[in-house]
């Protein structure tokens, strides 16, 4: 189609190529068309297949709050408004789906469904709205506001409303923000506008479906049938004493002070009147030193049927200590010049009541335990005392030795002594210096060391990592010779020097 002079026979092939295209253009069109209304009966077939689940799941919680008002009263109530609100705004959609596609002979005729008049004229005037299309927006807002304010402050669908029903600014291809509406429905054919009507139809069903199983639902499974529920005794402490009481409650795995039983055995007992607010309190003597048992059965009413709920939990009785256990995190040595992690503890006393001091070093708290700083003696001490429930006093010691921080080791690619591998790793790989099987991350920094390449002089390097004056007396190295890297200099912590690193040699390969 190149410019100057065109034969009537080049006219004419240039002609029924462009209608060739314009038809493909409409062929394409037509399937387009066809493919938004097959998905619009299945979203339409899904609705219903929806609807039918969400009515039996608000049936068997109505059921539910019949039986247990007050477990189950308040969240029927959130249900029934979910719903109204629910099949008001999907009603309204379909309303206005019907007034789409009254004028048109087939319903089904989805090809014929291309003009986008309709909605251009009754949601938009000009650049502004209609008073139906700010209805519509009003409506979709108005669903967000009040299923969000009917489950209340927090609550875990929030997000999904405003994914589903947003209606802010929106940002087009050309990166410009348009409003919502004339995004989503200006100058669009009519079927594409019917389906996604029928899409946000169908968000709405699912929203209903989300809140109602999981939320009213989901959640609710577990407690429909008291079967899953779990007797648990819950005690204050795991351990007590010989002589002291047992204190504690024993509650269902799932605690809601509105389950009142009807009856509970424990221990062989009738303890129903020990049930306050949905928990059975124990108060009774723990007995004489060794393995206990608490168990019995809680029953309630379901169905008109009575429904055991068992329950069984043990705890040790032991003596009073006569001294604290102490014990250092790392190892049986405190090192000098580090925060070594020590633990404290004594059974049956909490952490809070025990007087803990140091001799032979500075002791300060940290976390659940303490941290101590060893001085420039040979020993450390560490005193605790702590008072009984039985008013006994406990005073205990351990002590510890002092040693110094041991040599570090030169290394190369994580290896220590002599390491075998080419020239050329030696070249880029940096110097660096641990502490093989030391139980303190020091983040130890190399700051400089020599290296000795037999028959040339020995090159001092600052930093890691060779210079260019001691990758030039390793390029003499031959193959099988011993490179010697040693008075390592190093530091750890806030740069707290090394006393010595031990050297590390590299046997050349190639």
């Amino acid at each position: 189609m190149a410019g100057g002079k065109v034969s009537a026979r080049q006219k004419m092939i240039n002609l029924m190529y462009l209608v060739f295209i314009a038809m493909l253009a409409m062929q394409m069109s037509k399937e387009v068309l066809s493919a938004f209304g097959f998905m619009n009966e299945k979203l339409e077939a899904n609705n219903t297949s929806t609807a039918q689940k969400n009515n039996q799941a608000y049936a068997n919680l109505e059921t539910k709050a019949s039986e247990q008002a007050a477990k189950f009263g308040k969240l029927n109530r959130q249900a029934k408004e979910i719903k109204n609100l629910s099949d008001d705004f999907y009603n309204y959609l379909g309303d206005l789906k019907t007034k789409m596609t009254v004028d048109l002979e087939d319903p089904k005729d989805y090809e014929s469904m291309d003009k986008t008049l309709f909605l251009d004229t009754y949601f938009f005037k000009g650049d502004n709205y209609t008073e139906k299309g700010q209805e519509f927006l009003d409506k979709i807002n108005n669903y967000n506001l009040k299923v969000d304010q009917i489950l209340g402050e927090n609550n875990a669908f929030s997000s999904v409303l405003d994914d589903r029903f947003n209606t802010d600014l929106v940002v087009d291809s050309d990166g410009v923000k348009v409003p919502w509406l004339k995004h989503r429905y200006e100058g669009f054919p009519l079927v594409s506008s019917l389906t996604n009507l029928t899409q946000m139809q169908a968000d709405i069903r699912n929203t209903e479906s989300d809140i109602v199983n999981s939320l009213l639902g989901g959640k609710l499974e577990e407690a429909l049938s008291l079967t899953n529920y779990t007797g648990i005794v819950r005690l204050n402490k795991s351990a007590y004493f010989s002589g002291e009481k047992v204190t504690g409650e024993v509650v269902l795995g799932r605690y809601d002070a509105s389950l009142i039983p009807d009856k509970v055995i424990l221990n062989g007992k009738d303890a129903t009147d020990a049930v306050q607010n949905g928990q059975v309190i124990i108060d009774m003597p723990a007995g004489n030193v060794g393995e206990k048992t608490i168990n019995g059965t809680i029953f309630f009413r379901e169905n008109g049927e009575e429904v055991p709920v068992p329950f069984e939990s043990k705890y040790s009785v032991i003596a009073e200590p006569s001294s604290a256990v102490v014990s250092a995190d790392k190892m049986n040595v405190v090192y000098r010049g580090l925060d070594n992690p020590i633990s404290v503890s004594l059974p049956g006393v909490a952490a809070n009541n025990l007087k803990v001091s140091a001799l032979g070093g500075k002791l300060t708290k940290s976390g659940s335990g303490y941290v101590i700083r060893p001085g420039n003696g040979n020993l450390a001490t560490i005193n605790v005392s702590a008072k009984l429930s039985s008013g006994k006093t406990v005073n205990s010691k351990a002590t510890f030795r002092i040693k110094d921080i041991p040599a570090a080791m030169g290394s190369v690619r994580g290896q220590y002594g002599t390491v075998r591998m080419p020239k050329s790793g030696l070249a880029n790989a940096p110097i660096n210096a641990g502490l093989p099987d030391f139980e303190f991350d020091l983040k130890i920094q190399v700051k400089s060391f020599k290296i000795k390449v037999p028959g040339e002089l020995t090159i001092i390097v600052n930093g890691t990592k060779l210079s260019a004056a001691a990758k030039k007396v390793l390029s003499k190295a031959r193959r099988g010779d011993i490179i010697n890297v040693y008075d390592i200099k190093a530091t750890y912590g806030n740069g707290t020097p090394f006393k010595k690193v031990l050297p590390v040699n590299i046997e050349l390969t190639n």
